[in-house]
């Protein structure tokens, strides 16, 4: 019984299903190395991907942080996303500035950035809990993983400016991007299901 509950569990999730993980502590220490260090690659390129605006640059890393989160689970993508703002705290060129360091998670960005972890965290949550898998789910989903994001940017950046200002130049820019981002989520994790179901079949 313990057997199969450790089965269903390591297999809850997207990327548990495609790389299953094994009783051996080795193996399960180097899938979980590769995994991160490919998201936190996948996290810095969509970093650079970037229209530059005043305070919070539009970028294409509120989309990859909810598919690592959903497709990791918590632990993971939330070791993950840590993993790769470590990386940045360091002072390596993996945030959307041209710098990084500790200043730079304090500035007006950087609650965005932390918001990063809670929404890798809460996606990799419900999607062990199957939020994933159906159309409307994950349309909430990926709605409540950017609503996370944008509370925890939105209350750094209110630090900065006034709120009003806040909300002018750290969510209005961004309401139709993100729409697009969400939509663009749920179909990739709908596409992804479809074809690991297929192969499950094949």
């Amino acid at each position: 019984m313990a057997t199969g509950v450790s089965s269903l569990s390591s297999s809850s999730t997207l990327v548990g299903l495609l790389w299953p993980s094994r009783d051996d502590a080795r193996f399960a220490a180097l899938r979980a190395l590769v995994l991160m260090v490919v998201g936190t690659a996948l996290l810095t390129v969509s970093a650079k991907v970037q229209v530059p605006l005043p305070y919070v640059p539009m970028t294409l890393q509120t989309l990859v942080v909810l598919l690592i989160g959903a497709s990791y689970g918590w632990r993971l993508g939330g070791a993950t996303v840590a993993l790769y703002l470590l990386e940045g705290a360091m002072g390596l060129p993996v945030f959307a500035g041209p710098t990084a360091g500790i200043g730079y998670l304090m500035g007006p960005t950087g609650g965005f950035l932390l918001g990063f972890l809670a929404a890798a965290v809460v996606m990799g949550f419900m999607a062990e809990r199957g939020w994933d898998r159906s159309l409307l789910r994950v349309i909430i989903m990926m709605s409540i993983g950017h609503a996370v994001i944008f509370a925890f940017g939105l209350a750094q950046l209110s630090l900065v400016v006034p709120f009003a200002k806040a909300w002018t130049v750290g969510a209005a820019p961004f309401v139709a991007a993100t729409l697009v981002k969400t939509a663009l989520a749920v179909a990739l994790m709908q596409a992804a299901w479809s074809v690991t179901r297929r192969g499950g079949k094949a």
